[in-house]
C-alpha cells in the first residue's frame, strides 16, 4: 500500500469508515448467507434508498432516513417468519416499489441528484468525521446485539426444527436479525452504496462459508475478507482513480468466483 495516501484526511477517513462497516457486514453476512436470505439484504437496501431520499426531501438526515426505515423493513421481513425464503416474489416487489418510491421523491428536489448518485453507489472518499462517528456507534450497537442473540440464532439457522422443538422463538430471532441485517444495510450503502450493498454483505460471506464449514473460524474469515476487499479497493481506487465502490465490487465477486473454481462440491 502506497504510504503516500494516508497523508490526506479523505483517505485515513476512507480507510476508517470502511474498516469498521467491513467488519459489521462480513459478521452480519455471514448468518444472511447462512440463513439463505441474501436476498431480503439487498431488498432492504433498495428500502434504506427510499428512506434516505424521502429524509432529504424534508431537510433530515439520509442517514437517518436509511436507518429508520431499512431496520423497519427488516423488522416487517421478520415477521413474516422462516417462510420468508419462499417468499422471493413479494421481497421483489417491495425492491422494486421502494427503488421507484426513492426515484420520485429525487424527482421532487433535483437539486439532490448529487446526493442520491452518492446513495445509490457509496461515496467513501467523501466520508466526515462525524460520519465515522456516527459508524462506529451503530457498529458497536449492531455487534452487542449479535452477540447475545448469535447462539440462538446459529442453532435456528442451521436446524430450525430441532431449534423450535427446544423453545428457541423462531419468528422472534427473524424479527431480530432482520432488523439488526437493516441497520448494517444502512451502514454498508455509505461505503459501497444501495446498488452495491452485496459487495460487503453477501461476497465475502459466500466465499467463507466455502472454505469453511466451522462457524468461528467463518465468521473471522468472512469480516477478513471484507475488511481486506474494502482497504484494497480504496487503495487501488487512489491509484487508479477509478471508483472504489467499482473495486470492492470486483474485488468481492472476483474472490467468490476464485472459491468456485479452487472448491468443487
Amino acid at each position: 500500500m502506497n504510504a503516500a495516501m494516508l497523508e490526506y484526511d479523505f483517505m485515513r477517513h476512507a480507510f476508517a469508515a470502511a474498516g469498521i462497516v467491513a467488519i459489521l457486514s462480513g459478521l452480519v453476512g455471514y448468518f444472511l448467507v447462512l440463513r439463505g436470505q441474501a436476498f431480503a439484504g439487498h431488498a432492504l437496501s433498495h428500502v434504506g434508498f427510499a428512506g434516505a431520499t424521502g429524509a432529504i426531501l424534508i431537510g433530515a438526515s439520509p442517514l437517518a432516513g436509511m436507518l429508520a426505515v431499512t431496520t423497519l423493513g427488516g423488522v416487517l421481513m421478520g415477521a413474516l417468519g422462516e417462510k420468508l425464503a419462499q417468499r422471493d416474489i413479494a421481497i421483489g416487489v417491495i425492491l422494486t416499489l421502494s427503488l421507484g418510491l426513492g426515484l420520485l421523491f429525487l424527482h421532487f428536489f433535483t437539486a439532490y441528484a448529487t446526493q442520491a448518485t452518492a446513495l445509490l453507489f457509496g461515496d467513501v472518499l467523501g466520508v466526515s468525521v462525524n460520519t465515522i462517528y456516527q459508524l462506529l456507534l451503530l457498529t458497536t450497537v449492531c455487534l452487542t446485539i449479535l452477540a447475545v442473540i448469535s447462539r440462538p440464532l446459529l442453532f435456528a439457522s442451521v436446524s430450525p426444527e430441532l431449534a423450535e422443538a427446544k423453545g428457541v422463538n423462531l419468528r422472534r430471532q427473524s424479527l431480530i436479525f432482520l432488523g439488526l441485517a437493516g441497520l448494517t444495510t444502512a451502514a454498508c450503502a455509505q461505503i459501497v452504496g444501495v446498488l452495491l450493498v452485496f459487495a460487503l454483505m453477501i461476497g465475502p460471506a459466500a466465499a467463507a462459508q466455502r472454505l469453511t464449514t466451522r462457524v468461528i473460524p467463518g465468521l473471522a474469515l468472512s469480516a477478513g475478507l471484507a475488511l481486506a476487499q474494502a482497504w484494497t479497493g480504496i487503495a487501488l481506487s487512489y491509484l487508479t482513480d477509478w471508483p472504489a465502490s467499482f473495486w470492492i465490487a470486483a474485488l468481492s465477486g472476483g474472490t467468490y468466483l476464485l472459491t468456485l473454481a479452487l472448491i468443487r462440491n
